[in-house]
């Protein structure tokens, strides 16, 4: 009996297609890209393999879920706990008015610059040892982090913490699929990776203000790096082994590896972040020279990478992304979904949470107590999707969860700061990350069903320097226009509640029209391609 392969269940069209065609049904019934089997991204030599034989044991299933969904989950609490002890934060450790939010963006860029760079070097190496790296490394920032004497302390511990994630989320996606064949088993994974971080970042802005206003932030920290560090020994012991053992191991990172992609890649990307992450911070800081250089460059830099990867790919030579996988109409959606959803998601609680505090007046407690619903809708999600994924068709999943989204950002656009919190918020909550959780898992299958085997942790790579990304790009984007209305308003008190509330929902009629597009460019680009996720023989 053949292995089964992942594959993605297609629909007749009868309308002609023009070569290349964005999926294509190859004789064996598995899908194509429209390629030459030789354009995927072309693996090292002898590169770690991602797949094994048979089905693991329920106890090896049990670890390595609880593993990846913990130490994902714990990332994304912090940066959750993080959002909301900051003012606290910034007293305790006198950190300037302008570097206010750095500790949350320099987490995400960090992270988004190197998980290009650790996929490649993990899918050499091995997805064990560079995930088991990641969790050490996570377990020492954090409580670094808690550690802390000085605003510039933290900012750095931070910085550190977020290279840490880099080693485990391109790993984990490859343990995923190393670990668990196609099929419900594999979907399940990834729904429960996906449940650990947008419901792990809800659980951290709920339980952010209980530790900051009794036992404080320091000690939620210190408390994360100790589960972190617990989690480090479960992995050790019970993760499974499934990494061939490597030779010349240094002479093929060398040779076998798209470095100069992965420098220009991660240069844009670090440029970028950084711009956005500044404008974020004060929207007047666009028009710095130094800023404005940056962003103007980064930008310059994306078709010198088109250029590289297409060349590097024209030689058969290691590219980092070929140019001919985003022909595919599929990928390409998904990737801009991605990257537009999670700026969405992201950008939504953020605001939420600055609409309870600044123009309710809410303290950090209940306002971690208002946000309960969301890890339990997260989560809720994230189980039924990966129940469903191989029955339902994809494109008609991932348009509804953008549709409860887009609605929680229709509610909060109409929200008045009187209403009750039954009315209007409490419903955005609950709605608001359903559409992200739904499209983790069907994009992470996908994603990593084009790629070939032995770079899945690239791929991973891929799809979570696209979410990382995005947020950067949301939370810039909406603080540029809710900073601007603010600034326009004609009440004197810039700082009053009336004048933020009105940047707020600029803001959210903002988050809703993108939304809206979103929903619009999935039912364009996702439209033929069935079920994913599926078990075939």
């Amino acid at each position: 009996m053949s292995r089964p392969v992942t594959s993605i269940e297609l629909v007749e069209y009868s309308a002609p297609v023009t070569a290349p065609p964005s999926v294509k049904l190859k004789g064996d019934g598995t899908p194509s890209t429209g390629r030459k089997e030789n354009s995927y991204p072309r693996p090292p030599a002898n590169a770690v393999s991602a797949e094994v034989q048979d089905a693991p044991s329920k106890g090896t299933t049990a670890i390595v879920l609880t593993v990846i969904v913990c130490t994902t989950g714990i990332s994304s609490l912090l940066a959750g706990l993080v959002t909301i002890a900051l003012p606290t934060m910034a007293r305790d450790l006198g950190l300037d008015a302008s570097l206010l939010l750095w500790p949350i963006s320099i987490y995400a860029l960090t992270c988004g610059c190197t998980l290009l760079l650790l996929g490649s070097i993990s899918d050499v190496v091995g997805s064990r040892p560079m995930y088991l790296t990641g969790c050490v490394l996570q377990s020492c920032f954090t409580l670094a982090c808690g550690l802390a004497k000085t605003g510039t302390q933290l900012i750095v511990f931070r910085a550190f913490a977020g290279v840490a994630i880099s080693f485990c989320l391109p790993s984990a996606v490859s343990i995923i699929t190393s670990t668990f064949p196609e099929g419900k088993r594999r979907n399940i994974a990834f729904a429960s990776m996906g449940a650990g971080q947008p419901v792990g970042f809800s659980l951290g802005l709920a339980l952010g203000g209980v530790f900051t206003d009794s036992i404080g932030w320091r000690w939620a920290l210190h408390i994360a790096a100790i589960i972190n560090t617990v989690v480090f020994v479960i992995g050790f012991f019970g993760l499974p082994k499934v990494d061939d053992k490597q030779d010349n191991m240094l002479a093929r990172l060398k040779d076998e590896i798209d470095w100069v992609g992965i420098t220009i890649g991660g240069s844009c990307l670090a440029m970028l972040s950084y711009s956005f992450a500044s404008i974020t911070g004060s929207t007047s800081n666009i028009k710095t020279p130094g800023t404005l250089a940056l962003l103007i460059l980064s930008i310059a830099l994306i078709p010198t990478f088109i250029f590289w990867v297409g060349r590097q790919e024209r030689t058969g030579r290691p590219a980092l992304i070929p140019t001919s996988l985003w022909r595919n109409r599929i990928f390409s959606c998904i990737c801009l979904g991605v990257f537009i959803t999670w700026g969405v998601f992201n950008a939504i609680e953020s605001y939420i949470t600055l609409f309870f505090q600044e123009v309710q007046g809410v303290s950090a407690l209940e306002t971690s107590v208002r946000f309960l619903p969301a890890p339990i809708s997260g989560a809720l999600s994230n189980v039924v999707m990966g129940l469903i994924a191989h029955r339902v068709k994809a494109d008609r999943a991932v348009i509804f969860g953008i549709i409860l989204t887009t609605g929680a950002c229709l509610l909060m656009a109409v929200i008045q700061p009187s209403w009750s919190y039954w009315a209007c918020a409490f419903p955005a909550v609950f709605l608001n990350p359903i559409g992200a959780d739904l499209l983790f898992t069907i994009s992470n299958l996908v994603i990593t069903s084009l790629f070939p085997a032995k770079t899945q942790a690239l791929a991973g790579g891929v799809f979570n320097t696209i979410a990382q990304v995005g947020k950067s790009v949301g939370l810039a984007t909406s603080s540029v226009i809710a900073n601007s209305v603010t600034a326009q308003s004609t009440l004197k008190d810039k700082e009053s509640p009336e004048a933020l509330m009105e940047g707020f929902k600029a803001a959210f009629w903002y988050l809703f029209a993108l939304s809206c597009v979103t929903g619009l460019m999935f039912a364009w680009g996702l439209r033929g391609i069935g079920r994913v996720g599926m078990k075939r023989e």
